[in-house]
């Protein structure tokens, strides 16, 4: 297959998304999209499957070719283009779709959403080979929703690479995923591209790109900066770390074993649609403390953070117990001085809702608002907009943002109501490499000046330098609690 845009330009919104872009796809080539966030490498992604259409030109801006014959449309190319990115998972989430793995990914063979008609013997042994061929085999018969967030993802790659495409479009596919997932991830991507299929990805971090880079697109502000061959130089570049600074051990040792308990667990387990998740977990969060929790896919890290802010209850036999939570106060009260930020909150925002409304939506611990904003409202998010440079997309609705940009939307909802305790579940995914660090540096220091932090993560570098208790779970269960391990 090859792909040919010309002086195409997509505007969302009155807002010019993508300006002028010249580019070509020929080959076995493997694209790595690169650029900050909000510089149209989501877009780009959506336009070449059709998910999108550029503006109106008076000649054809964007072309395939596919098997010796040329089309100005991708509604011919939809079986010859698979896509998947953090966008496409969320809708699993926000529509129900809750089939067992193995449907999910027999449905790529279809290329449905949702199974439309029965599947053939054959077609189900394919589907289950695919999950096996991802390390995921002992995921088949799951129901989809009850997976944690990097193995629907495997699953999800499985379903792309089961409909047999010729281009795949990978947009941040490897964030969520554990080290283990992560390595199955790139050897499921290795056999299923073979040496002719072409690839194009977008990724902040250089664990997360698929092996086999040999081009590199950088996008600025909505146009192409640079378009050619990968070199380690450039590699080198782009993938640079920022210096982050370290806490003294005795500004850990200050925030350690400080009074006042915000909440306790004993004896919790938790169940989701019948599948224990956590067993019998004993955890005590004191305020000024900072908990980092980290552990494999599905090992119940997004499920402890849930229970913590009330999404999720205790079974009978366990116990919870919320500072200021007493017989007659709403849990509202709690989630009220509780910010929190997950990939499951960014799935259940509407996408029609303006960014002002989010984040005012901080306020009442809400998704979405029953009145529209008050002035009083509005004085008090300007300058939380202005903090995460937001402030001039105050009016955009989230479906014309990147998904980087909707989880700065986030910091600043979580932000807007000067919470006591922050609960964080794999916060700096889908953010460029300087976001990432600016949050990361804003986080140390209100950590400093005494916020209460829960985080989950996989990386490492993530970890708050002024952490003082560190939570490894392994199948719903505690591994280790304690002091960081440094």
């Amino acid at each position: 297959m090859q792909i040919q845009l010309k002086s195409l330009t997509l505007t969302r919104e009155d807002r010019v998304v993508l300006d002028d872009i010249s580019w070509t796809l020929a080959g076995a080539q493997r694209w790595w999209v690169v650029g900050p966030n909000g510089a149209g490498k989501t877009q780009l992604l959506k336009l070449l499957v059709g998910d999108v259409w550029p503006d109106p030109a008076p000649h054809p801006v964007r072309r395939y070719r596919h098997r010796g014959a040329w089309h100005d449309t991708p509604r011919e190319m939809k079986d010859a283009i698979a896509y998947l990115g953090p966008e496409r998972q969320d809708k699993y989430e926000r529509y129900g779709w809750n089939f067992p793995a193995w449907v999910v990914v027999a449905t790529g063979i279809h290329r449905t959403d949702i199974p439309l008609a029965d599947f053939t013997p054959a077609q189900r042994r394919r589907s289950r080979e695919w999950l096996a061929s991802a390390g995921a085999a002992a995921l088949a018969d799951r129901l989809f929703l009850t997976l944690s967030y990097g193995e629907r993802r495997l699953v999800l790659l499985a379903r792309a690479l089961a409909s047999r495409p010729s281009v795949l479009l990978l947009d941040e596919v490897a964030t969520g995923l554990d080290d283990v997932n992560r390595r199955r991830l790139m050897r499921l991507i290795a056999r299923g591209t073979g040496a002719r299929m072409s690839w194009v990805a977008t990724a902040h971090r250089a664990e997360e790109l698929p092996p086999g880079a040999n081009r590199l697109l950088l996008l600025e502000q909505g146009g192409i900066r640079y378009a050619g061959p990968l070199t380690a130089a450039r590699r080198r570049q782009l993938l640079a770390k920022p210096h982050r600074r370290t806490a003294p051990a005795s500004v850990v040792a200050a925030r350690q074993g400080k009074s006042g308990v915000l909440v306790e667990l004993r004896e919790a387990s938790v169940y989701i649609d019948e599948a224990q998740v956590l067993r019998n977990v004993d955890f005590t969060l004191r305020r000024g403390e900072c908990w980092v929790v980290h552990g494999a896919n599905g090992s119940g890290k997004s499920t402890l953070l849930r229970t913590l802010y009330g999404d999720h209850g205790v079974a009978s036999g366990g116990s919870i117990r919320r500072a200021g939570i007493v017989p007659g106060v709403p849990l509202e009260h709690f989630r009220a001085r509780t910010g929190f930020i997950a990939p499951q909150l960014q799935a259940d925002m509407p996408r029609h809702l303006p960014v002002l409304d989010v984040v005012v939506s901080g306020l009442h611990s809400s998704i979405g608002l029953n009145e529209p904003v008050s002035a009083a409202e509005r004085r008090r998010a300007l300058p939380v907009l202005r903090r995460y440079g937001l402030e001039a997309l105050s009016q955009c609705s989230l479906a014309e943002l990147s998904y980087g940009q909707v989880r700065r939307v986030l910091f600043a909802r979580a932000a807007i109501a000067r919470p006591r305790l922050l609960l964080l579940d794999e916060p700096y995914a889908g953010l460029d490499r300087d976001t990432r660090h600016a949050l990361q540096q804003a986080l140390e220091r209100e950590i400093g000046d005494g916020l209460t932090v829960v985080i989950a993560t996989h990386y490492r570098a993530e970890w708050p330098a002024a952490a003082t208790g560190e939570l490894q779970l392994a199948a719903g269960r505690i591994r280790y609690q304690g002091a960081v391990r440094r």
